[in-house]
């Protein structure tokens, strides 16, 4: 019999990890990091439920962390089979999982260097070569193409929109179809093509991000150009803490339209992270996978000073310059956007942008809640800038595209599963997907297991 476990992304939005079984074989879909609270990061840490080298195959919907995150400790366990991913999410995941596995590295050398641990000594989760031998383990499965993967299952990728390469994977096994929304984007992104709609299914796993709210229907040039223009009379800068995927290139858009209406000026603009400047290449080799013509991709792209050393970063922080500033990560839990919020966050004159969904147990939910201070590399940063949430900024699709996405299914599934949501999220949603479709729908508890 077919089996379904989410042995991650049940009850929070991060660590997606979606496990299917039919005699013997075993497929995970998504191998995301936990992160935000420390008994989620925690879970990292932990022996994995079922032993790596005994899983048949990974499918990878999209390259964000909490989804392909924890794939290089995945491999140093014992994984050894393939990971199957669209083309543009094995180049996004490659910078990703690099970049993750570098980052933790410094920031184990840090706190060793600075006795700031309980452990001696402390040691990343995992490391660069790490990422390097995860990625050497994909496999690349074009939108629309249908494959046979490991254990006799196949494959369908669709698009999802959401970030370069998202997919929405549709899985046949064992005379069952699952489909896997992945993280669905927005209806009418400027940049991404909207999700598509899939006809059929026996059972639908769906995210929740945004399963308890609806994005604010204000134009995000509009509201991104009020606050860039008052913070810049005032002397200020701003500073966007930015996902480098997705993110980052969807303000550059923004900012673009800005200039071309006349609406900030010379304002300095700095995309201040090596992984975004990389990132915003790819999307340039990858035109077929976003809206942009490559004569608009490449003005777009060329309207900020990239950054991609640590001593041009220092110079951006250390400048009094009104500008503005866009830094990874997207939820400040680490990365260059520290140093600039350590620098920027005290004084008033300055304007902190949080663009799009800030998970629990992060400096971005601090910020969101109205915290008058952050703890930054073992300090107290008092913060009394501006803080301004712009969620129309998301690239999550809000409750009411999530039940249009739903719309798109002819017949009833069997059953519907909400995963990567908060609590409050995903029982908004499984009330909705109730009131509108009459669905059977259940929420998962983590490790639960369903037999389909």
């Amino acid at each position: 019999m077919l089996e379904f476990i989410s042995l991650g992304g049940a009850g929070t939005v991060t660590g997606s990890k979606h496990l299917l079984s039919f005699e013997g074989h075993r497929l995970l879909v998504d191998c995301g990091l936990f992160q935000g609270l420390k008994n989620l990061r925690e879970l990292n840490w932990a022996k994995f439920p079922v032993p790596p080298r005994d899983i048949d195959g990974v499918v990878l919907t999209h390259a964000h962390l909490d989804h392909s995150g924890y794939l290089p400790r995945l491999v140093k366990s014992g994984f050894h089979r393939k990971i199957y991913s669209t083309p543009a999410t094995r180049d996004v995941a490659e910078i990703i999982l690099k970049d993750s596995g570098f980052l933790q590295e410094k920031d184990a050398d840090f706190l060793n260097r600075h006795g700031a641990t309980k452990h001696h000594p402390a040691l990343p989760l995992y490391d660069a070569r790490d990422a390097e031998h995860a990625v050497e383990h994909f496999s690349t499965v074009e939108f629309g193409q249908t494959v046979k993967i490991a254990g006799g299952a196949t494959l369908r990728f669709e698009r999802a929109g959401h970030i370069l390469g998202a997919a929405i994977a549709r899985i046949e096994w064992g005379g069952r179809r699952i489909v896997f929304s992945g993280d669905l984007g927005r209806f009418g992104d400027p940049i991404m093509f909207d999700p598509t709609f899939v006809r059929e299914a026996d059972y639908i796993v769906i995210e929740s991000t945004y399963g308890d709210r609806l994005h604010d229907q204000e134009d995000p040039v509009e509201a991104l150009g009020e606050i860039i223009t008052r913070t810049i009379a005032r002397g200020g800068t701003v500073i966007i803490p930015s996902f480098a995927v997705g993110r980052a290139q969807s303000l550059l858009y923004y900012l673009w339209k800005l200039k071309q209406d006349g609406l900030i000026g010379e304002t300095p603009i700095y995309l201040d992270s090596p992984m975004a400047i990389d990132a915003t290449q790819i999307m340039a080799r990858h035109p077929a996978d976003h809206r942009l013509d490559h004569r608009i991709c490449r003005e777009v792209f060329s309207i900020a000073r990239c950054t991609d050393d640590v001593e041009a970063s220092k110079k951006i922080t250390a400048s009094s310059f009104p500008k503005i500033i866009i830094a990874a990560s997207g939820m400040a839990t680490g990365g260059r956007v520290l140093h600039h919020l350590k620098a920027f966050a005290p004084d008033e004159k300055n304007t902190i942008v949080l663009a799009g969904f800030q998970a629990a147990g992060t400096r971005g939910r601090t910020l969101a809640e109205g915290g008058k201070e952050l703890k930054i590399h073992g300090e107290w940063i008092p913060v009394k800038a501006e803080v301004a949430q712009l969620d129309m900024l998301s690239a999550h699709a809000d409750r009411s595209e999530l039940i249009r996405w739903l719309s798109g299914f002819r017949e009833a599934p069997r059953r519907v599963f909400i995963v990567h949501g908060e609590p409050e999220a995903a029982e908004a949603l499984r009330v909705a997907i109730d009131r509108r479709f009459g669905w059977e729908v259940v929420v998962p508890r983590q490790d639960q297991a369903f037999t389909l």
